[in-house]
């Protein structure tokens, strides 16, 4: 009798059937170990083991992979929303809505390309819609009118989702390079000042530059207790 091989073995294994959530699951995985850039059908093909042209069959192109990928994250946020330990939007919505944020954060700080793919699809994902339209939902819930809860969603921004949108980007920040930034001290003194005092490495807390977690939360909560000012004056 011919002795079993490891190879016998594997060809005997069920094979898992390719669908689009595996597909979609896989190219979270190549981005999270790679990078997005790295992130390409042939590449996606070889992560599940099968030809390119397979893929074709779940997913029409890698645009349509991308806006996959934003709903597997915000799937993602929202189990880790429910999961979070917040009191009821009618007792505390500012706690409420904090707690969902940071959840949200806490999502995204595993998937470190999710906040450049949400904030460049040329339209907003259904996904994306939803969680802000629960936003909303939990604003109402804590006393907001519909129009200051309009304003709430513009002054929080990409903010509810976890993220910020920085005016400086990390290949702009010249913090490691003593000349740069003696240079720069040269035209700019109030602002290389300030660099030279506050840029700091935060890497499991960080999304972008000087959006560590310490600055996230001080303007979120900024953002929060002016609107429970405005709340509360329009009760």
């Amino acid at each position: 009798m011919t002795p079993r091989t490891d190879a016998d073995e594997v060809a005997e294994r069920p094979r898992i059937p390719l669908s689009r959530r595996r597909v979609l699951r896989a190219a979270a995985g190549l981005a999270d170990r790679d990078g997005l850039d790295a992130l390409t059908m042939r590449r996606l093909a070889q992560e599940v083991g099968v030809e390119a042209m397979s893929l074709y069959h779940h997913v029409a192109n890698k645009e349509a992979v991308f806006d996959g990928l934003v709903e597997v994250v915000l799937d993602e946020i929202m189990a880790a929303v429910e999961e979070a330990d917040a009191p009821l939007p009618e007792r505390d919505w500012r706690a409420a809505l904090r707690a969902r944020i940071l959840a949200a954060r806490e999502v995204l700080l595993r998937h470190r390309w999710a906040p450049q793919l949400i904030a460049t699809r040329p339209t907003m994902s259904p996904a994306v819609i939803a969680y802000y339209d629960h936003v909303v939902g939990l604003l109402r819930a804590g006393g907001f009118s519909f129009d200051l809860a309009h304003r709430a969603l513009h002054v929080l921004g990409s903010r509810a989702l976890g993220f910020a949108q920085e005016l400086f980007q990390p290949g702009d920040a010249p913090a490691d390079d003593a000349a740069a930034m003696e240079q720069m001290a040269d035209r700019f003194p109030n602002l290389a000042g300030m660099l030279a005092d506050a840029v700091h490495d935060d890497p499991d807390g960080t999304l972008g530059f000087c959006d560590d977690q310490f600055e996230f939360e001080f303007a979120l909560d900024l953002i929060l207790e002016g609107l429970e000012r405005r709340r509360a004056a329009a009760s």
